[in-house]
């Protein structure tokens, strides 16, 4: 049964209302940075004059290369590390038989309940005694696990035929060989959802890099961009355009991998 052309017609006009909600922050922000400091308060929404300025200066008044850097080594590792042992983790508990199973499993859920901020005294005193402060151990070594991976990848390992495995297990392969070679390709819109999702995760964070870090050359960009904000509050422009610097490549690498992202969240289950 064909659906109506006026319900057709009022799911895009609402998705229309959505979308346009969710992108006049974005697109003020970006209109903001190319006014002037006091345009941005009493000048219409189009800048008069675009002040292309405000990046340069925003970019030469702190280290955002030296940030920039620094959150795509710790995003991208931490993806890396997440999946790998989430990978594993979901292999055994999906796929391997052995004692206290169900029990370690409930256990890595129930770590799901415990609040981020509860772990910040525990994490911050344990890389203190390993002598990580200021450091990329800080930054990537707490956070190389996840439960919510785990526990995703694992559905996912669950879903996969048996035969898959019975067929490897016939050409010789072995445990390790079917995951990297079978398991994973087989699933692989979720292990991107998981990748995107933990390199966005960690590329975002904001608490734990502040705390755990003190100096520049080991700061990621969401605390240089705090900082620059404190320092620059009354200069909106300018801090409109440092933020446009730090989300850009953000914004680049979805609109190029929009599709794939998209079937992989849809594939996974994953509701945004």
């Amino acid at each position: 049964m064909r659906t109506p052309w006026t319900t057709r017609a009022a799911q895009e006009l609402l998705s229309l209302v959505v979308t346009l909600v969710f992108l006049m922050p974005l697109v003020w922000m970006l209109l903001a940075a190319f006014k002037g400091r006091k345009a941005v308060y009493t000048g219409p929404l189009l800048p008069e004059t675009w002040v292309w300025q405000n990046f340069v200066e925003a970019w030469n008044s702190a280290p955002f290369g030296q940030y920039l850097l620094n959150s795509l080594l710790i995003a991208s590792l931490t993806t890396i590390l997440v999946v790998i042992t989430s990978a594993l983790a979901a292999f055994a508990f999906a796929r391997l038989n052995f004692p206290g199973k169900p029990v370690l499993f409930l256990f890595a859920l129930g770590t799901l309940m415990i609040p981020g901020d509860a772990l910040l005294i525990p994490n911050f005193i344990t890389i203190r005694e390993f002598g990580w402060i200021n450091s990329y151990q800080a930054l990537i070594a707490p956070f190389a696990a996840s439960a919510f991976g785990v526990f995703l990848l694992r559905q996912a390992f669950l879903r996969t035929p048996a035969e898959l495995e019975e067929a490897a297990r016939l050409d010789g392969a072995t445990a390790l060989q079917y995951l990297c070679y079978v398991l994973l390709p087989v699933n692989g819109a979720t292990v991107s959802a998981l990748g995107v999702l933990t390199f966005l995760g960690s590329w975002n964070a904001l608490v734990w890099p502040l705390v755990a870090t003190n100096r520049d050359e080991f700061r990621t960009v969401q605390v240089g961009l705090a900082s620059f904000s404190n320092l620059e509050g009354s200069n909106l422009p300018l801090v409109m355009a440092a933020t446009v610097i730090v989300i850009a490549p953000v914004l680049i690498v979805y609109a190029l991998a929009q599709k794939w992202f998209i079937e992989s969240a849809a594939a996974s289950g994953l509701k945004g």
